[in-house]
């Protein structure tokens, strides 16, 4: 059974976007599913991990065609440094910024690989005549994919599953996007279009899954996962510092104020807690966080930088706690952050904070691996560092985590291509 799966983020690809599709690819043809990849030959990648290209089976046939992106026009406008995932979102205040933001809101929809769309689906209905495939998966954002899958299904009456690896009306950052009302109304429109013709939509927590159900009830949650074993076979010797890391983008509205203000009073409450204490942030930071840090003599912070994906995982395994820290957005209880899943793997203990009643929480309380505190809940949360600190110092800092297995991506995969059988069957 073949399956074609339309993808703009691929190796040589970093960060989060590229490791669901690249781990489902790397274990289909275990479960009698031959994928085959489409995607773009040009790409405007913010990050890329040329170690990433290794995980790709050889036998994977990969299909690339060129992409227009305006993005590379509105990049000439910005320093290098400042990209992120949220992209525009991060520019600084001024008329022109104002402008190409207002534009690329209102007039790129759903989004800026939109210009992909129609040459996309010319090839690939040509391709897919010659060359037939049991069905099609489209994976967003760019939620200009799933109308390449909308355009095809209706063109070839092929089964089409949509994968939202994020939601798209309800990611964390569409509130702050300056849209017209006609805009708001066409996003809304799409999303529904998209929801209610794919044959199974996929999406990554129950609460994007109960959001979606108004519209189809062809719908399945698959998790983000941790692959490999995770060497235990590998020694780690633990940072003799009471490091807090935090992995991937520390945007504005990730930023975990509450945290740098119990952090400072324990420094000054507690004797030797400043000494011990180290904030480890591995991933682009927002110039709004770099400030606020800056204000805090006490806290001593390693800013690392982005790092290929291997040695991401040295820091997590070595940390001495895994700090995850939600966007506080309306959409904050839907959000599950793909490192959640390599934190479990580490064996660390995590320290969280967002909703205590979201799905983040829900895999925390599963796996037994870690503690949720709410955005504001600052009481609670100096209490649960004091006690991470003791276990520090009496050398009984450990986590006893349960139930991670069945987030493992060969697990995931399985489930994945059980759901592209049923579906074809049907």
């Amino acid at each position: 059974m073949k399956v074609l799966i339309i993808t703009y983020y691929w190796p040589p690809a970093g960060g989060s976007g590229v490791q669901r599709w690249l781990k489902f690819v790397k274990y289909l043809q275990d479960f009698g599913v031959e994928p085959i990849v489409y995607t773009v030959d040009n790409p405007n990648y913010a990050l890329t991990d040329e170690s990433l290209q290794k995980e790709v089976p050889d036998n994977i046939q990969v299909i690339k065609q060129p992409i227009f992106e305006p993005n590379t026009i509105f990049s000439f406008f910005k320093k290098k440094n400042k990209k992120t995932s949220a992209g525009f979102l991060a520019q600084k205040p001024g008329v022109i910024n104002k402008i190409m933001h207002y534009v690329r809101a209102n007039y790129f929809i759903p989004d800026a690989r939109k210009f992909w769309i129609k040459p996309s689906v010319n090839y690939l209905s040509t391709y897919l005549k010659k060359n037939p495939v049991s069905a099609i998966i489209t994976t967003g954002p760019p939620h200009s994919l799933h109308i390449i899958g909308y355009q095809l299904r209706k063109q070839l009456n092929l089964k089409w599953l949509a994968d939202f690896r994020d939601p798209w009306t309800d990611i964390d950052y569409f509130h702050h996007l300056p849209l017209s009302k006609k805009a708001k109304e066409k996003h809304f429109k799409l999303e529904k279009t998209v929801l209610e013709t794919a044959d199974i939509t996929l999406v990554v927590g129950e609460t994007m899954k109960r959001n979606y159900q108004k519209y189809t009830d062809n719908i399945h949650v698959i998790t983000n996962g941790f692959d490999t074993k995770m060497s235990t076979d590998e020694s780690t010797t633990l940072d003799t510092k009471f490091t807090l890391t935090h992995i991937g983008l520390m945007n504005a509205d990730r930023n975990p104020t509450i945290l740098w203000k119990v952090l400072d009073q324990l420094c000054k409450e507690i004797k030797g807690f400043s000494d011990d204490l180290e904030v480890v942030l591995v991933g682009s930071i927002a110039e709004e966080v770099n400030n606020e840090l800056n204000g805090y003599n006490n806290i001593s912070v390693d800013r690392v930088g982005y790092l290929p994906h291997k040695e991401v995982q040295f820091y997590q395994r070595k940390s001495q706690v895994l700090l995850l820290s939600v966007n506080n957005v309306p959409s904050a209880k839907g959000i599950i952050t793909g490192k959640i899943f390599e934190y479990l793997q580490a064996k660390r203990p995590i320290l969280a904070i967002g909703p205590t009643d979201g799905d983040l929480a829900a895999i925390l309380n599963k796996t037994q691996s870690g503690v949720i505190v709410n955005f504001d809940d600052i009481d609670n949360l100096k209490v649960n560092i004091q006690k991470l600190y003791e276990q520090y110092k009496n050398n009984t800092l450990t986590t006893q985590s349960v139930n991670i297995s069945s987030y493992h991506r060969k697990k995931l995969t399985e489930q994945l291509a059980n759901i592209i059988k049923q579906t074809v069957k049907s």
